[in-house]
């Protein structure tokens, strides 16, 4: 035991002794604007590329069914878990709306951000590339990601014409939860025109827990989880109800590419139902349609060296089913956005990019029977923006300036009737007042980078970042079943800012590199979901004894610390890389955010040579006892052990890769501080598990 913290004592030791980076501060390189990157290297060239991006082999090792569980132990990147079917990222420390999920550098369109059980808009299993961005590279997409931005790359509308038939093909089985996934995409060429299909599937059942559902390993039942009655009896082992996931989805894209750029479309159906693991239990039947436009010109006139202009729909709807099967709430949400993006030749040492940006989108959710609203009445929702991002370049200086206007309208329906519920305090629940709110919203972004020598830099960034209220955080009144809560917005919140403050360093050239950061984000009326300590009285029925918890404001501040250090990483031979992460919010005037991700510290060990590849990974979370003053707990600490192999070799024109991953392999509790207590406390992530599978490319 004095061994093992002694051990993560020593490796602390070694990633504060590097601190001081970031995201992507470093290379001496050509600067470059362009978000979606190529080839096998992580971009570091510039300070606009993005942070990190995950592709090529580290993407399939790395892959999950959602894209919360893809990117849950990437630098500085936690993860929610609500079961195998709804996972979203959390980037230090923020969650929800303050970190847009983008498909294609266009908005998903989902309504994942209103609560961590409506999963993500998107299917990863034909994912080509994940991109997280932060800082001036985010105010190109928008200007309430304080915590950041993450854009799921797919190329489904091809931007140049294959020489020849290629394709890629994927399938799996996994043991914890009988899972079965397939996958397989093909690109072709008939003169001018790319074509390109894709369609995956996903299927899988309650997956097996360690011990038991509201018992940790070697702890009393109540130590840190529900109290000791045993969460009224419903305390599983084995495999836990409501946690499987089915998803299935098909793309196809077309496009016509000439000389000068390209243009093409792309349409998307996607099918996902899965269950929600809280002990009320239900699941929920997701489908969207999805139809995207795409088009650029290179050199479209003097002085100018690209023009891009992209659209999407997307028509998304959810049903919600209780534990008995019946249909009890019905989602919809119809979005609609398109932008343009001209990139300047570069002028005076300055390369850079404008444009403009409009979204609109409509939510509406009701109670399938009575046609009441379900949670928030209906909410039309209007944005208009302008963005203009700057890069120089002076030997060894970089220098970077990202400036985003907004206005946002926030339209409800103020015919709805609010239906106010009886307290267990023996009062009815306060009212609110529908009203209609106008946003305008300044985000800016100035960033330096001094390399200081030949693949060393050292940089610093700041960002004000200014959010609009969401529709939930305005105008929610009801019933939340999946967070065990009855939700009540506050239509007069006034706009979020964070102010971010942070500094690097990066060493990207030689066998040993490293990278570290250190920062902290100030929050003037930062909102949040207060308990107010009271619940609602149904009388008994089904919702009684929700938390009443209420949207507030106040000011916070998130300081965080993260690095890494790697050996020889992605190359031939034995590769090493050690890291680990930090941050902890708290309100200014006293007392810890909620929902707060525990410090970690991690190593990883690869081996790769002639066609083999072999990898194990270890994760320590420290336990989370710095909660909100309403959150049980701690959160515990775990111990994450992965391992994996693979082999690869070319017959005739397909690479074919055999391979197996192990999860978990301690067989551990997991409990993430970031998922709301209604979950964490009930539902653990997934024990032991074996993958095997088989891909390839053509």
């Amino acid at each position: 035991m004095k061994c093992k913290k002694l051990l993560k004592r020593r490796i602390m030791c070694v990633l504060v002794g590097g601190m001081f980076s970031s995201y992507a501060f470093a290379q001496n390189q050509t600067p470059s604007l362009e978000i979606t990157a190529t080839g096998s290297q992580e971009a570091t060239q510039s300070i606009l590329t993005p942070t990190k991006i995950l592709q090529g082999d580290e993407l399939a090792n790395k892959l999950g069914g959602t894209l919360g569980a893809t990117l849950a132990n990437e630098l500085g990147v936690s993860a929610t878990g609500y079961g195998a079917g709804s996972s979203r990222p959390v980037i230090r420390g923020l969650e929800g709306s303050r970190v847009q999920i983008l498909q294609n550098g266009l908005s998903v369109g989902d309504v994942s951000n209103i609560s961590q059980d409506h999963a993500v808009g998107n299917n990863m299993q034909n994912t080509h590339q994940v991109e997280i961005l932060r800082g001036a590279a985010a105010l190109l997409y928008g200007s309430g990601s304080s915590g950041g931005l993450v854009n799921v790359v797919n190329d489904r509308i091809l931007t140049n014409l294959p020489d020849r038939p290629t394709g890629a093909f994927n399938t799996s089985y996994e043991t914890v939860n009988n899972g079965r996934a397939g996958s397989i995409e093909v690109d072709g060429a008939i003169g001018s025109v790319a074509v390109h299909v894709d369609t995956a599937i996903n299927n899988a059942n309650n997956y097996s827990i360690p011990g038991s559902s509201t018992q940790s390993q070697g702890e009393p039942v109540g130590g840190w989880t529900v109290p000791p009655e045993g969460n009224g009896g419903n305390n599983y082992t084995g495999k836990l109800p409501n946690t499987f996931s089915n998803q299935n989805n098909l793309g196809i894209g077309v496009s016509y590419i000439g000389k000068s750029g390209y243009t093409g479309v792309s349409v998307e159906r996607l099918n996902n139902n899965y269950g929600i693991p809280t002990p009320e239990g239900g699941s929920i039947n997701q489908s969207q349609n999805r139809y995207d436009l795409q088009h650029q010109t290179r050199d479209p006139f003097s002085g100018f060296s690209s023009f891009k202009f992209s659209a999407a729909n997307s028509n998304y709807n959810h049903t919600e089913f209780n534990n008995a099967g019946e249909a009890a709430a019905l989602w919809k949400n119809l979005a609609n956005e398109a932008r343009f993006e001209l990139t300047h030749n570069p002028l005076l040492g300055w390369k850079g990019t404008f444009g403009a940006q409009v979204t609109a989108a409509s939510l509406n959710a009701t109670e399938v029977g009575t046609g009441s609203y379900a949670i928030v009445p209906p909410t039309k929702t209007n944005s208009n923006a302008l963005f203009w991002i700057e890069e120089g370049k002076w030997n060894s200086l970089q220098g970077s300036l990202g400036l985003r206007y907004n206005k946002v309208a926030q339209n409800p329906n103020t015919a709805t009737t609010l239906e106010a519920q009886d307290t267990t305090a023996g009062t009815l629940t306060p009212g609110i007042t529908l009203q209609d709110r106008n946003f305008n919203l300044m985000s800016y972004s100035a960033g330096g980078l001094w390399n200081f020598m030949q693949g060393h830099g050292l940089g610093v960034a700041y960002t004000v970042s200014q959010r609009a209220p969401s529709a939930q955080e305005l105008y929610s009144y009801g019933a939340h079943e999946s967070t065990a809560t009855f939700d009540i917005g506050n239509p007069n919140l006034s706009k979020e800012v964070s102010n971010n403050l942070e500094f690097n360093f990066q060493k990207s050239l030689g066998i040993l590199r490293s990278k570290a950061s250190i920062y902290a984000n100030r929050f003037n009326n930062y909102i949040y979901g207060y308990y107010t300590g009271n619940a609602i009285n149904n009388g008994g029925q089904e919702g009684d004894g929700f938390s009443v918890v209420t949207a507030q404001q106040a000011a916070a501040t998130i300081k965080g610390i993260e690095g890494e250090i790697t050996y020889n990483w992605r190359e031939p031979g034995l590769g090493g890389r050690i890291f680990g992460d930090a941050s902890q919010g708290t309100f200014d005037a006293g007392g810890n955010l909620p929902l707060q991700p525990a410090p970690r510290l991690g190593a990883e060990i690869a081996h790769q040579r002639d066609g083999w590849l072999t990898n194990a990974s270890y994760i320590y979370s420290y336990q989370q006892n710095r909660l909100a003053s309403w959150e049980q707990g701690p959160a515990p600490s775990y111990n994450l052990l992965n391992a994996g192999i693979s082999y690869t070799e070319k017959i005739k024109d397909v690479n074919w890769t055999v391979y197996m991953n192990l999860k978990n392999l301690l067989n551990e509790q997991i409990r993430y501080a970031t998922t709301p207590m209604a979950v964490r406390l009930y539902a653990p992530q997934p024990g032991r598990s074996l993958m095997v599978g088989l891909r390839g490319t053509f």
